[in-house]
């Protein structure tokens, strides 16, 4: 099956749900969640339904293309981002937008989910996602997805009834899959975690100390 099919065979979007131990703390805090407004930006679009971290007016924008599902973006949210986050988007030198790049349709479902929640729970959500993908990723040999979809939603306050609403909401469903289209249409992401940062494309990072590397080099040029 290709990835096309994957991102259309949403009508399988019953078969999803989560489970694990939302702690992810450090999210909030002096940063926002959403784009403060829209426009072009370093040969991106930013949209009022982005979810952001940081400043606006940082001099670097970094926008992550990551799939909930997928094992090397959970090391990088683990690994990498609480120290990005502490140096960079705390400290005003980074506006970090964070974008869901389907991989198939368990990813659709579970930022369906995280879309249903207020939006300053939205990133403690894909945390608890990622910390827990064994719980609930097909990838790692999990059956019932759905079921263990819901035990995540009401880890976070949902029912099973909002759960299966969030999922079966065909307007998120098609705004998910067309940030996946723009995203392989205008970066040639095909993959995650993809990172545009102030309009370069760049895949994921092998470690701290290259992606604080990157980032410095970039300050340096403002």
């Amino acid at each position: 099956m290709t990835r096309k099919q994957l991102l259309y065979g949403i009508v399988g979007l019953a078969i999803i749900a989560v489970l694990a131990a939302a702690y992810f703390v450090f999210y909030g805090g002096g940063s926002s969640n959403d784009i403060a407004g829209s426009g072009e930006r370093a040969n991106v679009t930013l949209a009022s339904s982005d979810r952001a971290l940081g400043s606006p007016k940082a001099p670097i924008l970094m926008v992550e293309y990551a799939a909930p599902t997928c094992p090397h973006c959970a090391h990088f949210n683990e690994a990498l981002f609480p120290q990005l986050k502490a140096n960079y988007i705390d400290t005003g030198k980074v506006y970090y937008v964070f974008r869901v790049f389907p991989l198939g349709s368990v990813d659709v479902a579970a930022e369906a989910m995280a879309r249903c929640l207020p939006a300053n729970n939205y990133f403690q959500f894909i945390d608890l996602l990622f910390r827990n993908q064994t719980k609930w990723d097909p990838e790692f040999g999990i059956t019932d997805v759905h079921g263990a979809l819901v035990q995540m939603g009401r880890i976070a306050g949902m029912s099973a009834e909002q759960v299966d609403r969030c999922i079966a909401n065909q307007a998120e469903q098609q705004r998910i899959t067309k940030v996946g289209e723009d995203a392989n249409t205008r970066y040639g992401v095909n993959g995650t975690p993809t990172f545009i940062i102030d309009g370069q494309v760049h895949s994921t990072f092998a470690d701290w100390q290259e992606l604080k590397d990157y980032l410095d080099s970039m300050l340096k040029k403002k």
